[in-house]
């Protein structure tokens, strides 16, 4: 509410792969027996690599990140081109071949301070310095910003043995400057220590030795990070007011950041996929600070389509509804994951979960064939199923309708469904039920079966029982006893329909006949579960 502009986050890994120099492939053909023609250096070859080394990534990302998946020609191409241009559409892979420049550049790039690409005026920050500890996350407060934005972080690794040199040079530089030249000079010339170093300095020394340690003990790497946020709009104050909101957020977290202007160029290129040597901003971080700065921690918008009830009805199955999220992050509400249904829905009095069931039960009749049961509590669903044309029964008031649980045992198998829940009467009445009363059951059920359908109900059974004890025991639920109005009717009611809500307040102040009255109903409603998306909502459902 109040809102009128929602963005979806797409997160992309572009894998750079830069070929040795020709010197050090020259000396590996010295080295190594290959096919290579007077030396020549094998192209094909060195993509071959690239392409094994891209698997080799792809596979470990996927290991714990199932949603990771490889991008077609097509993606890959409309990935590119919406780096570079201000329309958004899917671009088609070409039949004849061509560069990439004639296929994807649509719009011009003007530079200066203030660069434009087409119409829109671009703002780029690039974070310089960091806070003294990161965490996981630590930039996710840009996830919630309502307007677009290309975060990049771009990382260039060193392999060991370049990191432990550049590391080693770091800490000699800082431990050479804990010492002025007069003060070593001093030293010099009488021969005692200085007591006061610069301890700035030394501290500095101190991390890089931590530094080469944990690089040594392998439980982290290095490289050079270049972290830039790019914003856009049209209106000049706009594109500003935006790099401020950015700015803000970055430096209230502890960064130093800076606003790109006679870099700004630079640092627009440092963000497409493949510049390396654009934007020389390149600090040197580890890997841990890499993984907490990586944009990983947006929030789930949820699916684009309802993939199981897509296969059940035969058509495109849409999410349940679409919601609104913390910041500006639409949700997509899916009932199933997978072939499972399952919810549950939690949460303090009053915050609104009977009225979010009567919304997705209004919703679920957006699926073709579709069927809604509620057991509801307070008639919180009432006006909901009423609007959906459904029925509204109120169990266990005054007036009521009535059931008939043995009308249809002339049936085998509600027979024996009837026996079963005739047992469950019996054990709730605290009978044992043995072999001899479960043979007594079944007979007076067999001959109940051949009476008329009105003259099937409790009465008729307790009749035809010959145990007193079983006819104690059931003349609760008879005309004779306090229940018999709601089970001991001679015609059943309940037609069941496509939407039908049963409020249960009343019911439960009733305890005795809750349980006999819901496994009936829900007996009732296994017969209309025929494969039709069908949606079962229990309201205080821990009252059960």
């Amino acid at each position: 509410e109040g809102k009128v502009a929602h963005f979806e986050s797409r997160y992309h890994l572009t894998l750079l792969f830069m070929p040795p120099p020709d010197s050090q492939a020259r000396a590996e053909s010295a080295l190594v027996d290959s096919d290579r023609e007077n030396g020549k250096r094998d192209w094909r070859q060195e993509l071959t690599r690239f392409h094994d080394e891209t698997d080799r990534v792809l596979d470990l990302v996927s290991g714990f990140m199932p949603e990771v998946r490889a991008l077609d020609d097509a993606e890959t191409l409309t990935f590119l081109h919406g780096t570079i241009s201000t329309r958004r559409h899917p671009v088609a892979v070409p039949q004849t071949p061509m560069y990439l420049d004639g296929v994807l550049v649509d719009t011009p790039l003007t530079g200066g301070l203030e660069p434009m690409l087409g119409e829109q005026h671009l703002r780029t920050l690039t974070i310089l310095g960091f806070p003294n500890v990161t965490r996981p996350g630590i930039l996710d407060a840009l996830n919630h910003q309502d307007f677009a934005y290309r975060w990049v972080t771009r990382l260039i690794p060193l392999d060991k043995i370049e990191a432990t040199k550049t590391l080693t040079k770091l800490r000699r530089q800082w431990f050479a400057k804990r010492k002025s030249i007069a003060a070593i000079l001093r030293e010099v010339v009488t021969n005692e220590p200085v007591p006061l170093v610069d301890s700035d300095a030394e501290n500095k020394a101190l991390d890089a030795d931590a530094a080469l340690q944990a690089l040594g003990g392998d439980h982290v790497g290095f490289g050079y990070l270049t972290t830039t946020v790019t914003v856009w709009d049209e209106d000049r104050q706009a594109a500003e007011q935006k790099l401020r909101t950015v700015e803000r957020i970055v430096n209230g977290l502890g960064f130093t950041s800076i606003r790109e202007s006679v870099n700004a160029v630079e640092a627009w290129l440092g963000s497409l996929p493949g510049h390396v040597y654009a934007n020389v901003r390149q600090p040197l971080v580890h890997t841990l600070n890499l993984a907490h700065l990586m944009p990983l921690s947006s929030v789930w918008a949820g699916p684009a389509q309802n993939e199981h009830l897509g296969k059940v009805t035969g058509t495109e199955a849409p999410p349940l509804l679409l919601a609104e999220t913390s910041g500006s992050t639409p949700f997509r509400l899916s009932t199933h994951l997978g072939d499972v249904g399952h919810m549950l829905i939690v949460g303090p009095t009053g915050a609104g979960k009977s009225v979010l069931l009567s919304l997705m039960a209004l919703q679920f009749r957006r699926y073709p064939g579709a069927q809604v049961y509620v057991f509801d509590k307070g008639n919180s669903a009432r006006a909901a199923t009423l609007a959906m044309g459904g029925e509204h029964h109120a169990l266990g008031a005054d007036g009521s309708f009535a059931f008939q649980p043995l009308r249809n045992i002339d049936d085998q198998g509600v027979r024996s469904w009837a026996a079963e829940w005739i047992a469950g009467l019996l054990a709730h009445e605290n009978v044992a039920v043995t072999p001899e009363v479960k043979e007594a059951v079944w007979s007076a059920l067999t001959s109940l079966a051949t009476a008329p359908a009105q003259q099937r109900t409790l009465t008729g059974l307790s009749v035809l029982l010959q145990s007193n004890a079983l006819k104690a025991a059931l003349m609760p639920y008879t005309l004779d006893g306090p229940f018999g109005r709601l089970l001991d009717a001679d015609d059943d009611q309940l037609a069941l329909s496509d939407v039908q809500c049963f409020e249960t307040e009343e019911l439960m102040h009733r305890q005795g006949v809750v349980l006999p009255v819901l496994t009936y109903l829900f007996h009732r409603l296994e017969q209309r579960f025929d494969g039709r998306p069908t949606l079962l909502i229990l309201d205080e459902a821990w009252v059960y």
